[in-house]
């Protein structure tokens, strides 16, 4: 920790954190002091931007490579109607420095691929992946256990969320998003929201989940979802936890791991491991 002090003006904004026992002057200063990495300025990147950034999460890295289409804005409400055409990195940095100047946001206009990850995530603290496809989710999963950093999953459909976080803290032992999902589904077996449409309304409470998991982290306080996969049912209004165990025969993180590098997967189709030469 650095010697940081909070200045009066900082004092104002985030007073209602720093009269927090749970929280506090020191725990303030973790948050400005803190780095996260957000992949996906969408939906659920939506949400977690906004509510990490006026939290004072210091500095916000934000990738995406798709501009905003007026199709987004049922639910990506970190965009705007006048923000059509533009390049949600941009938008969400425009949104971020209008609400809070403590915050700053790196916009990457890329999308992750196994020849960027390194060079984004190891910038970083914490990853939130808001990402909306599965190579995405594998590929970070994968990098983030090998290299021991924390990452918050979200991911939607139609009116369900689920919300799984994977400390990856090298003295415990957790489940990854592999000991649950080995391997992504058969391409096509699973349609996007753009066929099967999605609640706009629901992204917001999966991403605001994921926000409040990423600032426990940061703060080092409270239980997170490490060992519990959330399930949330927007139609039936009811929360579900269902632990889940580390699995031993994991290609990642398990006793006899057959990924020791992200070269070793091929993060298309079924994101599996690549047939030895």
């Amino acid at each position: 920790m650095s010697d940081l002090r909070l200045n009066p003006t900082q004092l104002d904004r985030y007073s209602r954190h720093v009269i927090m026992d749970e929280v506090g002057p020191e725990g303030q200063r973790r948050l400005l002091e803190g780095s996260v990495l957000v992949v996906g300025a969408g939906g659920l990147g939506s949400p977690a931007i906004q509510y990490l950034a006026a939290a004072g999460v210091g500095r916000l890295g934000i990738v995406d490579d798709d501009v905003v289409e007026r199709s987004n804005l049922q639910r990506q409400i970190v965009h705007a109607d006048s923000d059509v055409g533009r390049p949600k990195v941009e938008s969400a940095r425009a949104y971020v420095t209008a609400l809070n100047p403590d915050c700053t946001v790196e916009a990457h206009e890329t999308r992750l691929t196994p020849e960027t990850v390194g060079g984004l995530v190891d910038q970083y603290d914490i990853v939130l992946d808001a990402s909306d496809n599965f190579a995405t989710r594998y590929l970070l999963n994968d990098y983030c256990a090998l290299t021991e950093t924390p990452l918050s999953h979200g991911a939607i459909y139609r009116f369900e969320g689920q919300v799984l976080t994977i400390p990856n803290d090298p003295d415990a032992t957790q489940p990854c998003y592999r000991c649950v999902f080995p391997e992504a589904p058969e391409p096509g077996t699973v349609p996007d929201c753009a066929t099967t449409g999605v609640l706009g309304v629901l992204p917001g409470t999966v991403g605001c989940i994921q926000a409040t998991e990423v600032v426990k982290l940061l703060l080092e306080s409270g239980d997170s979802l490490a060992g519990r996969l959330l399930l949330y049912d927007a139609m039936a209004m009811t929360f579900e936890t269902v632990e889940i165990l580390q699995n031993p025969d994991c290609p990642v993180c398990g006793e006899e791991p057959a990924i020791e590098s992200i070269e070793e997967v091929s993060y298309e189709e079924t994101c599996s491991i690549r047939a030895a030469n």
